[in-house]
């Protein structure tokens, strides 16, 4: 099996093929061949280095692993297609959240203002891979991770749909399964026995029944204010709020729920997290690319290139969230959140269950089909879905809370709107995505952040 990785120098791509190498046990549909595609060389190498040592350290079978920065040549013969790349780079991320910022409304790559402006960067590039896919790979799965995760899914599936390829684009997040992973401990209960009933759009869902041996048990952790502050949902939100939602919101609705105080710890913050990153990331490239990593002095292929990128990958994982964390209290990431990835078991887990046809459930980004009553059959929601060698359907979750449902639909109509800004050039299109978000609080503001990130030209895409 041939996994192409796109963004195949990204930081994160270790945490993918570590759950490649704990997934060669079994001959039967293991990935043999793992091919990394990216624009820039530099990063290739040094991620290519961290890999190399991550192979040597690791006994048994492992994937041939090779790089390319030409993309029809990393897609042919691809089985699945990994997309996780970041268009415009972390300084795309930092102008995003310091335009949104300067207007007083929330900066986050994701969520409000800046989420708009990434996906309008970020959506025409990713509809001409998917066009690139389905010519060149047509039966290969893709496996989006490329943020906005929602919208991206949306448009690339369109692509595939428009050609009659049917639903072949999955979105994952990690975000999900480590709300449910942490609500399962705080309840002492095993959190790969235990079932979920979540419901959402990506970066934006509730997770609202954990059962355990039959029983819903969320209602036992709402109303045990010290297990359920003892676990990072329940620190962010606070027991009250908790029980009076009823639900375990997303860790991103801390934005929509505490919006003052989220946008104040920001704007207080020495740096955006954008920043951060960008400085934290170019120094480890940095350190590759001279042989700081090591003391051969041979640049990427230096001996410790793999600790090297440890100790960043930490220090990355505990400065997650670091401004909501100050906004609910102050406190620190557990020992367990410090693992990093998630996506990447999720990853594996969607190609094992699709290539060896192993049914299981899994928390996806897909086309809603009839799965949540109120929203429309070809808009991508977050919900459980049942994958086997068919793909991944959606399990019907049932009537969904008024105020779920409404942000839902309000959220729905921002990523459609940032869609047809996308692929028609319309500045009118990309304004509304702008102003409706619930982020957003005027249409002035939103005017002015469209200016700031270079306006919006009225030529549809090429």
């Amino acid at each position: 099996m041939r996994l192409t990785v796109l963004g195949g120098g990204g930081f994160r791509v270790p945490l993918v093929h570590q759950a490649l190498l704990d997934d060669q046990k079994d001959p039967a549909g293991r990935c043999t061949e793992l091919v990394l595609y990216d624009t820039d060389r530099g990063r290739l190498d040094a991620i290519g280095a961290v890999l190399a040592q991550q192979t040597a350290q690791h006994q048994g079978p492992s994937p041939a692993v090779r790089t390319t920065t030409e993309l029809d040549d990393a897609l042919r013969g691809a089985d699945f297609v990994f997309s996780a790349i970041r268009v415009g780079g972390l300084g795309g991320r930092v102008s995003d959240e310091r335009s949104s910022l300067a207007e007083g409304v929330l900066g986050q790559e994701t969520v409000g203002a800046g989420g708009v402006l990434y996906g309008l960067r970020t959506l025409p590039v990713a509809v001409r891979i998917a066009e690139r896919i389905a010519e060149v790979a047509p039966d290969a799965w893709v496996i989006n991770f490329t943020n906005p995760a929602g919208m991206v899914t949306e448009a690339m599936t369109r692509v595939f749909r428009e050609r009659g390829a049917g639903e072949r684009v999955i979105g994952i997040c990690d975000s999900p399964v480590g709300l449910c992973r942490r609500a399962a401990r705080a309840l002492g209960a095993d959190p790969d026995r235990a079932g979920y009933d979540y419901v959402g759009l990506n970066h934006l869902g509730w997770l609202r029944r954990v059962m355990v041996d039959g029983q819903d048990r969320l209602p036992a952790l709402l109303a045990d204010a010290p297990a359920l502050e003892s676990f990072e949902e329940g620190k962010l939100f606070g027991a009250d709020w908790l029980r009076a939602l009823g639900s375990l919101p997303n860790e991103y609705l801390h934005y929509y729920y505490f919006n003052r105080e989220a946008v104040a710890s920001l704007q207080q913050a020495t740096a955006t997290r954008g920043e951060y990153l960008h400085t934290q990331q170019a120094g480890f490239y940095e350190q590759l690319r001279t042989g700081g990593a090591g003391s051969s002095g041979s640049g990427a292929t230096g001996p410790d290139a793999y600790a090297a990128w440890e100790r960043t990958r930490r220090e990355r994982e505990e400065t997650y969230m670091a401004e909501s964390r100050e906004a609910s209290g102050g406190w620190q990431r557990d020992s367990c959140d410090l693992e990093g990835g998630g996506y990447d078991r999720v990853a594996v887990a969607l190609m094992r269950a699709i290539s060896r046809n192993e049914r299981t459930t899994l928390i996806l980004n897909v086309p809603n089909r009839t799965a949540v009553p109120g929203i429309d059959a070809d808009a991508v929601v977050e919900v459980p879905c049942l994958v086997d060698a068919a793909g991944a359907r959606p399990l019907a979750t049932g009537a969904v809370a008024p105020d779920q449902l409404g942000l839902m639909l309000t959220l729905k109509a921002v990523e459609r709107s940032t869609i047809e800004a996308a692929q028609s050039g319309s500045r009118d299109a990309a304004l509304r995505a702008l102003a409706l978000h619930p982020l957003v609080d005027s249409v002035a503001v939103a005017g002015r952040i469209l200016d700031a990130a270079g306006g919006f030209s009225e030529h549809p895409r090429q």
